[in-house]
């Protein structure tokens, strides 16, 4: 299951629909907005993507991690548009019979999908600056990405 929204992700709602009577173990990760970032202080991101090539690469990663694990449910939900300190922006979630498996594939998602999945990220900084961070590198970009929405 791989979702982009522009809603509040619902992690709960995530847990429970990985839960299986096959799975012995269900893993969750949270991505949220962090405060501080390499010495800067944030006050909020905004995310951007184009639709329909995230969803692909998401639900290609969604794949890759069936086949190389037994799991029982994978998700992977990416949020978009402007989020303050401590919201969630990404949930990958994973369950499998057993806990090892559960957080291996949950670790390759996360990590994986922050170098592969085309979300653009930007910081609005405290100092009133903003700056994208481009996909795959976490590098500033010296220009915009294109506009999506």
């Amino acid at each position: 299951m791989v979702k982009l929204t522009h809603e509040i992700i619902d992690y709960q709602l995530l847990t429970e629909q990985m839960r299986s009577h096959q799975a012995g173990a269900v893993v969750l990760f949270l991505g949220t907005v962090r405060e501080m970032t390499s010495g800067r202080q944030t006050l909020a991101l905004d995310y951007d993507a184009f639709p329909e090539m995230a969803v692909a690469k998401m639900e290609e990663l969604e794949a890759e991690v069936r086949e190389r694990w037994p799991v029982t449910n994978v998700g992977i939900v990416h949020r978009l548009g402007h989020l303050e300190l401590g919201e969630i922006s990404v949930a990958v979630a994973v369950s499998s019979p057993h806990r090892e498996l559960a957080f291996e594939a949950g670790k390759h998602l996360i990590d994986t999908l922050k170098v592969t999945v085309p979300v653009w990220k930007k910081e609005n900084w405290s100092d009133g600056t903003t700056e994208w961070v481009h996909p795959g590198t976490g590098e500033a970009m010296t220009e915009s990405p294109p506009s999506f929405s």
